[in-house]
């Protein structure tokens, strides 16, 4: 007889793991992942055989067993739940035919968390080219995530004490002025709001607020988004009670003296406020979709073609990825109010 489930707020947290792109450095990650003492079960939501041959091709024992949830699994196993490649995958060789197992990867850990079998998601890198090769229409796991649940979401990514997150995210630069409208900046800065107080356990944060245009606009002289949009948010937000600062000049917010007034900042677009912070954290930066029903983090690099299958790859954003999805699962599962950075 199988031993009984711990209850939930004393079991360990599942954690979900993707491992991404097959031809990618991802199931090499993963694989290191086995040695992590997370303080909670890892599962596989992949290829097991890929993960194991992937593994053993970079001098790695890993040990994996089936997933069976409610029975806790022994340290330094990962537990599976299987997925089959559509076609073997060779490291570094793109296969437009394995986009499905991509997705399919995705969608049952999405499912997963939804029907809460797991407590958080953490996924290694995809190649969005290869998936819409393959005549699937794909442009992230953020907005993936975000239809399968049918969720407005956020964007952040997080290095130490460092918070950025994004009011756009996958679009060209000049799709960005119109897409930022009052309704959608207005619903990133409720999102945002309402994740640092419900996941990190932040009573009332304070949010830096970038402008789009350089020096926010100076006045209108080098554009009116500043004054049209961004502000009247602003200030409509700040009557909900929402401690909000700006539109300030994207250049100047990023010193130091100017962050330490700050939990986060709310970038306009991917480049403005991405390049700051993988200056800042890159290799142990982790990004986090926020607005979603369960807690779902990431890496903050891609396939790493060239590297994958030699051993070289470093697993060092992958583990922050996981060890901040166990403590932001812990806090949600506990709801206490202690900071996470």
């Amino acid at each position: 007889m199988a031993p009984a489930a711990a209850p939930a707020a004393d079991r360990r947290p599942r954690i979900a793991l993707t491992a991404g792109e097959p031809a990618g450095i991802g199931p090499e990650l993963v694989a290191h992942l086995a040695a992590l003492d997370a303080g909670a079960d890892l599962i596989l939501v992949g290829s097991a055989d890929l993960v194991a041959e992937r593994a053993a091709s970079i001098g790695l024992s890993v040990s994996l067993q089936a997933d069976r949830p409610g029975v806790p699994l022994p340290p330094g196993t990962l537990g599976v739940a299987d997925v089959a490649l559509r076609v073997p995958s060779i490291a570094g060789r793109l296969d437009p035919r394995n986009g499905a197992y991509v997705l399919e990867t995705l969608a049952r850990a999405a499912d997963g968390a939804s029907d809460g079998r797991f407590d958080a998601i953490v996924t290694a890198p995809v190649h969005k080219g290869v998936v819409n090769d393959g005549g699937v229409p794909f442009t992230g796991h953020t907005e993936f995530f975000a239809a399968r649940a049918n969720r407005d979401v956020v964007m952040m990514l997080v290095a130490g004490s460092l918070r950025v997150a994004l009011a756009t995210t996958h679009l060209p630069l000049s799709a960005v002025p119109a897409a930022i409208t009052r309704p959608s900046l207005a619903n990133s800065l409720r999102i945002l709001h309402g994740d640092l107080v419900a996941r990190f356990g932040l009573a009332q944060p304070r949010i830096a607020v970038l402008g789009l245009n350089p020096h926010a606009g100076e006045g209108g002289h080098l554009g009116r988004e500043e004054i049209d949009t961004i502000q009247p948010v602003i200030e409509e937000l700040r009557g909900e009670g929402l401690d909000l600062a700006g539109p300030l000049p994207a250049d100047t917010a990023f010193v130091p003296q100017q962050l330490a007034r700050f939990d986060a900042v709310l970038a306009m677009y991917h480049d403005q406020g991405l390049p700051v912070l993988k200056h800042a954290g890159f290799g142990h930066a982790v990004n986090i979709t926020l607005g979603l029903p369960y807690v779902r983090t990431s890496v903050d690099h891609g396939t790493a073609l060239d590297l994958a299958g030699t051993g070289q790859a470093d697993p060092g954003s992958l583990i922050a990825a996981t060890t901040l999805a166990v403590q932001l699962a812990r806090l949600g599962r506990e709801g206490t109010s202690t900071d996470v950075d």
